[in-house]
Parts: structure tokens; C-alpha cells; sequence
């Protein structure tokens, strides 16, 4: 669900259907199957080839040409700075006793769930700006649907935890290492991967056990349910349904009960007469807070338009693939103190003695 906000992305490519008699050639790869009496049937009908999508061909970003290498360099830089910053952040969290805390606990799963969520799009579209490799497997494209999804309703779900430690931290500090103990720690963040497991595997079997057997060309860098769905012989209305249902149920039940622990925390925050505990408590929030916003607000950007531009809901994509998971250990570096001294001394673990 960053794979979870893509309904109505854009419209496809517009993809002529074979003609008469005509295979489809380069790095189109179909299988061709003909009827027994196929020459009975072009007597009386003409010829109807019945084919077999088994690979996808993905064109990459629309309207891009004479920017690959420009492309190239951004994706890959962003990519490299992804995996340096959360890799850091996660080992920075291992290697400190001190951040053996339940949020730091999420903030180790959050950093693991960005790293995934570049890794199944981008590495793709690197490839495909460096050498024109556009062909992917049918099972390529069904895992980066499972996995964009399976990650993406991760997160949102993790944001929704993450807020509900945040409220017990500052409602309930007595009691906080007694209610978030290692075991309600593990239960939470189980009970994220295994939700969203059920979600991706219901619409990623809905999507492939769909025919598809004509164009196989997707108008964009990697494979999503909305992308690929259209391209489908079939009637399609079950699996868009189900799909708009679930991937809006899912972001507007975590925003409420986001919500609703924030309102929490602000009463709690204005019943305070002490300036250091309201200084504590943004201070304990801001991070969060940030992330959250960057994450809820390009899908109330977009769903707030009348009408939907195909650029915004590209930018939107990008924003949500490639930028937000490099900004997420920066915001929580910057904002954390803790975070910044546990990297001061892996860097100092790292550095030859002299």
C-alpha cells in the first residue's frame, strides 16, 4: 500500500490487437494456441487466434523518452540512499541496548518495510533504463503485485501501531512498559504482516486468475492491480470492486484510529501544567506525526480532485516508491536525539583505532 492508495491510477496503453494471421513479434512473447476446426471456423467467421499472455512487457514512465540516463542516475542514487539510511538506522537500533524500547522496535520494522518497498519496483525500472530489458515474467508481476500490496497495507497498519505505543507513552506512562511488553510487541507487528498478507493474496489471486489473452504491454515502470487488470479478456468487475473495497477500507480504518489516538494524546497533552511535559510529548510525537503525514496526504491529494491528472497520479507513485522511503529515516534521525547519539557510536565502532 505505499501500494494501497493506487486505485485509478491512469489509463492504459492503448494497444492494437493482432490482426489476421499475424503473430505478435519482439519482446512480446505470447503463446499461440489455434481450435481444432480452426479451418471450419475461418470459412464461416475468419480467423480468431485465442492467446496466452506469459510475459508483460512494462514501457516504464510515460512521456520520458531522451531522459533515461537522467532517470538512471536519480532512481539509482535515490535507491542506493535508501538502503544506506535504513540499513544504518537498523543496525544503529541493534547495536544499542538502550533503544531496545517498543518504539524503536517499530522503527526497525517500518525501515525494513521501506527497504522492501523500493526493492520491488525499482531494481525493475533500473534495468529497464540501462539495458531496454522491458519483459517481465508473468511471476514477476505477480510478485511485485503481492509484495507492493502485501508491504504497502504493512506500513499503514505499522503507522496505526506506531500511533497506539505513541498513546500509551503519553496517557498511560506508568503503566507503558507493563502494556507495550516484548510480547504485545510481537503480537502487533505479527498481526500487521499477517493482515496484509491475507489482503495481498486475495487480490493478487483475484487479479492472475483472470485470462489474459491479448495486449500484454503496461503503460508504466512496474506491475499493479489497476495496470494490469484492464489488460485481463475477461469481465472485470468482481476484482475492481474487491479491490477498491479493500484498499480503501484499509487506509480509512488506520487514519480514524490514527485520529483517534491523537486526539487522545492532545487532550491528555492540554490537561498538562507542566511546559517540560508538553515539550516531552511534541517532542515524542513530531517524528511520527511527519511520517504519517507524508504518507495519508498524496492519497487525500489525489482523491480530493474532481478530475484526476495523469501527472499528479505519476508524481504521487514516485513520491510514494522512491522518495518516502529515503525520508523516513531522515525525519526520524533528525528529530531524535537518541537515534543521533546511537549512530554517533556505531560510527565510532566502525572507525580503525589509532
Amino acid at each position: 500500500m505505499r501500494k494501497i492508495f493506487k486505485a485509478d491510477i491512469f489509463s492504459l496503453y492503448d494497444q492494437r490487437q493482432p490482426s489476421e494471421d499475424v503473430i505478435p513479434t519482439g519482446n512480446q512473447v505470447i503463446e499461440i494456441y489455434t481450435t481444432p476446426n480452426d479451418s471450419e471456423n475461418k470459412s464461416h467467421m475468419g480467423l480468431v487466434n485465442h492467446t496466452v499472455v506469459t510475459h508483460f512487457i512494462l514501457l516504464g514512465i510515460p512521456n520520458a523518452d531522451g531522459l533515461q540516463t537522467i532517470l538512471f542516475i536519480t532512481f539509482l542514487a535515490f535507491y542506493l540512499c535508501t538502503l544506506l539510511g535504513n540499513l544504518t538506522i537498523f543496525s544503529a537500533i541493534l547495536a544499542n541496548p538502550r533503544l531496545h524500547t517498543p518504539m524503536y522496535f517499530f522503527l526497525c520494522n517500518l525501515s525494513l518495510l521501506d527497504i522492501g518497498i523500493s526493492s520491488n519496483s525499482i531494481p525493475k525500472y533500473l534495468t529497464i533504463l540501462w539495458d531496454q530489458s522491458r519483459v517481465i515474467s508473468l511471476d514477476g508481476c505477480m510478485s511485485q503485485v503481492f509484495f507492493g500490496h502485501l508491504l504497502g497495507s504493512t506500513e499503514c497498519l505499522l503507522y496505526t501501531v506506531m500511533a497506539y505505543d505513541r498513546y500509551v507513552a503519553i496517557c498511560h506512562p506508568l503503566r507503558y512498559l507493563l502494556i507495550m511488553n516484548r510480547r504485545v510487541c510481537a503480537l502487533l507487528v505479527a498481526g500487521t504482516w499477517i493482515t496484509s498478507s491475507f489482503h495481498a493474496t486475495i487480490l493478487t489471486s483475484l487479479t492472475f486468475m483472470l485470462p489474459y489473452c491479448g495486449s500484454n504491454v503496461v503503460d508504466y515502470f512496474f506491475c499493479d492491480i489497476f495496470l494490469v487488470v484492464k489488460l485481463a479478456c475477461a469481465d472485470t468487475y468482481i476484482i475492481e470492486t474487491v479491490t477498491l473495497t479493500n484498499i480503501g477500507l484499509v487506509p480509512m480504518t488506520c487514519f480514524l484510529l490514527i485520529l483517534a489516538s491523537y486526539i487522545r494524546i492532545i487532550y491528555s497533552v492540554l490537561n498538562m501544567n507542566s511546559a517540560e511535559g508538553w515539550r516531552k510529548a511534541a517532542s515524542t510525537c513530531a517524528s511520527h506525526l511527519v511520517v504519517v503525514t507524508l504518507f495519508f496526504s498524496p492519497c487525500a491529494l489525489i482523491y480530493t480532485q474532481s478530475q484526476r491528472s495523469k501527472v499528479l497520479m505519476i508524481a504521487v507513485q514516485i513520491f510514494d516508491n522512491v522518495v518516502t522511503p529515503i525520508l523516513n529515516p531522515a525525519i526520524y534521525t533528525l528529530r531524535n536525539k537518541e537515534v543521533k547519539a546511537a549512530l554517533k557510536k556505531l560510527r565510532g565502532g566502525l572507525m580503525p583505532a589509532h
